[in-house]
């Protein structure tokens, strides 16, 4: 292995922008062979009690967007700048190999509708792959020091440790992705906003280690994400002419999975002499911001995948069972059109997504009140059938 290039000066946002557009041309590019192989093979969605749709529609979108991140990946790796995340990182080659895999299952899914079982094994597979190639959580930050005056400590896990979070971590993303997929461009939408936000997360990491090698690989896969999900985007939004099926909603919650754990550790964290656990640093929002992060980020569908959990197990049923109560089918409910609610779940997931990557970079105080008024926007445009109903009696 050579040494380092030197990348103190650099930021390659422009870089990461042609990845980007890159995958999202691929993925565009590719979808209409895809729809006419999922017909051909009998990989098609025939609408059901629990759904919107009315026509039979063709599955296995995933398959054109993996399509669009291998685009970007193999042009990111002939860049001479983003060439780095592959020479002193695998975390790239994770990503390729484990999202190989899981588009794989979510294929399988989507032509033969594989039991609950057969589908987690493939997720903790493709979640494991990432942990053999090296992507995985070595550190993580508790709120409490060693001596009472400290702001907090780091936990240094050890490999079946990391493993195992980073398993959990993968698996969560990948269903909460997978759950929240029943609207036209939904799970496309929230996906882009996901790795929008990470990868701007991760550029701003980019930015205060000075062009730190070690940070090019998380925002690098968000990158690839965020085009292959604008890709995509304009053959699924209402009226949707192909579904992303299980292979499009399990990759998107795998990378998304894999940028933050790739992301996680790249913070410059500054340790007491001596103590070689303690943190001395009055920014803690800073040390959070990982998991911040990941909390915004994926707020909306964690949310729906919990309160489906709730709902199913109450009931005595398997938690992967299907219904008609998830969030965007309770906005349907209240008096929302299907790209209304759709546009609402976008609005919910970017305020809450940009506004907590913006509290890492900006003035929080600022940002904080900006955030509190989007939220209370999205709240009264969310609840505005209501009351218009309540004003009518």
């Amino acid at each position: 292995m050579g040494p380092l290039p030197d990348t103190s000066n650099v930021l390659p946002v422009r870089e990461y922008l042609l990845v980007a557009l890159t995958a999202a041309v691929v993925t565009f590019l590719l979808v209409g062979l895809v729809r006419v192989l999922a017909f051909r093979i009998g990989a098609v969605a025939y609408p059901r009690k629990r759904d919107v749709h009315v026509e039979p529609m063709p599955r296995m979108g995933g398959l054109a967007m993996y399509g669009g991140v291998l685009g970007g990946m193999l042009l990111a790796h002939q860049l001479p700048v983003l060439r780095a995340a592959f020479d002193f990182s695998d975390d790239p080659w994770a990503v390729i190999v484990g999202g190989g895999v899981i588009v794989l299952v979510g294929v399988l899914d989507d032509r033969f509708e594989l039991d609950s079982l057969t589908k987690l094994a493939g997720q903790v597979t493709s979640a494991g792959i990432l942990v053999l190639f090296g992507l995985q959580w070595l550190l993580f930050w508790v709120p409490w020091g060693d001596d009472g005056k400290d702001t907090g400590s780091l936990l240094v896990l050890d490999q079946n440790q990391g493993a195992l979070l980073t398993v959990l971590l993968a698996v969560t993303m990948v269903n909460a992705m997978n759950f929240v997929d029943g609207l036209d461009g939904l799970a496309a939408g929230i996906g882009l906003i996901a790795a929008v936000a990470t990868c701007a997360f991760c550029i701003g990491v980019l930015a205060k280690n000075g062009g730190d090698v070690g940070s090019y690989p998380p925002a690098l896969i968000a990158a690839t994400l965020a085009g292959a999900c604008l890709g995509f985007l304009p053959h699924n939004f209402n009226p949707a002419r192909i579904f992303m099926g299980d292979s499009g909603s399990m990759l998107i919650g795998l990378m998304l999975a894999a940028a933050v754990t790739s992301a996680s550790g790249k913070l410059n964290y500054r340790f007491i002499e001596g103590s070689g656990t303690a943190i001395q640093t009055t920014d803690l929002l800073g040390l959070l911001s990982p998991l911040l992060v990941v909390a915004a980020v994926l707020f909306v569908p964690m949310l729906d995948l919990l309160m489906a959990v709730v709902r199913r197990t109450r009931r005595g049923e398997s938690p992967f069972s299907a219904d008609k109560m998830h969030l965007h089918h309770r906005l349907l409910e209240i008096g929302h059109s299907q790209r209304r609610a759709v546009l609402l779940i976008y609005l919910w997931a970017g305020v809450l997504a940009f506004g907590t990557v913006a509290l890492t970079l900006f003035d929080a105080a600022v940002v904080g009140w900006c955030l509190a008024i989007g939220l209370l926007l999205a709240l009264v445009v969310s609840a505005i059938p209501k009351l218009r109903e309540a004003g009518r009696s």
